[in-house]
């Protein structure tokens, strides 16, 4: 009986197909092969980066107070003018004709009153003086003649007579009175006197100041921003002439996203810079943080001081800033990607341990747009399952 002999090739071939058999054997038994990472003690900064502007100080629109011919413009755009500056000029001849009008009338107000006092009051001090030596002249004729009445030396007539004279003398006398008591000093012409000298010197204080607005000055030192008049048109009241951005001190304004306000805090530091220059940064600090949100945006509006404001700024620049809101020397770390949930009240990861992918709530801090601030829940060196394919429960083996 002949016995074939198995080829030593064919032999090595089985025990290589068993070998393998037995590492994917064993392989299946220990689970898929997963990325995993540790979190690791390192420095974290966490920063909050919004778009923003450049706040002007104060942005101020010119106008006329009055209605007038513009006869010159001393400002153009860009140019910066000084506190109390000319601006612009209206045309004066109508304007100056009224006040020297009412500079006549005050004059002519003030003469009547130098007229009474040398005049006025002195006639009618003489006239009450004579008035009253009249009455005392017909009080006496009258007594006198009702003496000569009783005694029978003139008739009734005679006596009715200076019965009259003494009533008109009276009468005189007391209108005298009334004429000077209105002529004394607080008496009631020359209160009306005064009325009218009070009347034109207001009269021509108005008229000043309506010769004042024909000159238009600038409020405080600022920059043109931008001029819309020209010599020969016609400035009227509301009508905007020129528009300044008012020299103060520099902010920046940005909404911010409502859900960042946990980790905002007045005071924070941040670096800006300006589109326009984008290479360039400066520094800004968190000054204020509106009260109200914004409902349709979900935004909340935060103004940043600026201590070195860069002289290339200007009002209404866009900005970007990155504002610092936590910067941590030995934060355990661990890449965004392993955390799940993240933005959700209880986030949590899947740790490898016994083979099997558990899952392990974790509380998280500082974080960025790469890394996250594992406060609790996790030790340094524990394997954390970056793969977002894998469930809880999976058996799985680190790669």
């Amino acid at each position: 009986m002949t016995i074939t002999r198995i080829p030593r090739w064919l032999i090595g071939v089985a025990a290589l197909a068993l070998a393998v058999a037995g590492v994917f054997a064993w392989r299946a038994t220990q689970g898929r092969a997963v990325e995993v990472v540790s979190p690791s003690p390192t420095r974290l900064t966490q920063t909050v980066v919004v778009s923003g502007r450049v706040l002007a100080p104060a942005k101020v629109e010119i106008g006329a107070t009055i209605t007038g011919r513009v006869v010159s413009v001393a400002v153009d755009d860009g140019d910066r003018v000084a506190a109390g500056q000319t601006l612009v000029r209206l045309e004066t001849a109508e304007l100056s004709a009224a006040l020297a009008q009412a500079v006549a009338s005050e004059r002519t107000a003030e003469t009547r009153i130098r007229q009474w006092s040398s005049v006025g009051a002195p006639n009618a001090r003489e006239q009450l003086a004579q008035a009253e030596a009249n009455e005392r002249l017909a009080q006496a004729e009258l007594d006198r003649q009702d003496a000569l009445f009783r005694q029978g030396f003139i008739g009734q007539a005679r006596l009715d007579e200076t019965r009259r004279t003494l009533a008109v003398a009276r009468s005189q006398a007391a209108a005298a009175r009334s004429t000077a008591s209105a002529n004394r000093d607080d008496g009631a012409e020359r209160a009306l006197l005064d009325d009218q000298v009070a009347q034109a010197r207001a009269t021509r204080v108005a008229a000043a100041a309506r010769l004042a607005q024909a000159t238009i000055a600038a409020p405080a030192a600022g920059v043109v921003l931008d001029r819309s008049v020209e010599p020969g048109n016609i400035a009227q009241p509301g009508r905007t002439m020129l528009t300044l951005s008012l020299d103060g001190p520099t902010r920046l304004v940005a909404p911010i996203d409502e859900k960042n306000l946990a980790v905002l805090a007045i005071g924070q530091r941040a670096v800006a810079s300006a589109d326009a220059y984008a290479d360039r940064r400066f520094e800004a600090v968190l000054e204020s943080l509106s009260p109200g949100i914004d409902a349709q945006r979900g935004t909340v509006e935060a103004k940043f001081s600026v201590p070195a404001p860069p002289a290339y700024l200007r009002a209404d620049m866009t900005v970007s800033i990155d504002v610092a809101v936590a910067d941590k020397e030995r934060a355990l770390v661990l890449p965004a990607a392993g955390v799940r949930d993240l933005s959700a009240p209880e986030p949590w990861v899947l740790v490898v341990r016994g083979g099997l992918a558990h899952r392990t709530g974790v509380r998280i801090g500082a974080r960025t747009s790469t890394q996250v601030e594992i406060v609790a829940g996790l030790e340094p060196g524990a394997a954390v399952v970056v793969d977002p394919a894998v469930a809880p429960g999976e058996r799985v083996r680190a790669r």
